[in-house]
């Protein structure tokens, strides 16, 4: 057989490439330039845009900041958050408009944290949204603004709630 004739560690290797998922580094080269207020970030076709926005953040070392944006996406999965089983529902909709995307770019456990919330509408203009879980840019492109803030911001889980929070600073009004 084929597979028999592969080195075990080229096995392993090739397996952890086919698993690894949105996590990989993202390659940003062309895809975002600096704004004065932070950045103006253009994706296209298959790009990941929840793992884009995390590699601008490492790259750029961001502290914090705001996000808004729009475009055509393949695919975009949302979720519902339920309280009593601490989970997300998710639903995905596919080749979809991104009419807004609203969120945060913040830090948790020494990793960026993207906490965005987003409407998309289809052909006939039925409009669905809610809490962003995943998000692929289809033909087209995706615009997506940063808006940069001063102060490092870091995301935890409220034990009240059981779910994330964003915290502010001591002394934030």
């Amino acid at each position: 057989m084929f597979f028999k004739k592969i080195p075990p560690l080229f096995l392993v290797l090739a397996a952890a490439v086919a698993w690894s998922g949105p996590a990989m580094a993202q390659n940003l080269t062309g895809k975002y330039m600096r704004t004065p207020t932070g950045y103006l970030m253009v994706l296209r076709n298959g790009d990941d845009v929840i793992a884009h926005l995390e590699r601008l953040a490492v790259v750029e070392q961001i502290p914090s900041a705001s996000i808004v944006g729009i475009g055509f996406m393949r695919e975009a999965t949302f979720g519902f958050y339920d309280f009593s089983k601490k989970v997300f529902n998710p639903k995905t909709f596919k080749d979809v408009e991104m009419a807004n995307l609203t969120g945060t770019i913040a830090w948790k456990e020494g990793k960026p944290s993207i906490h965005a919330h987003g409407i998309v509408t289809d052909g006939t203009f039925v409009g669905a949204g809610g809490h962003l879980l995943g998000l692929t840019v289809g033909t087209g492109s995706s615009e997506i603004t940063v808006i940069l803030h001063p102060q490092r911001l870091e995301r935890f889980v409220d034990p009240e709630i059981g779910a994330n929070v964003l915290g502010l600073h001591p002394g934030a009004k």
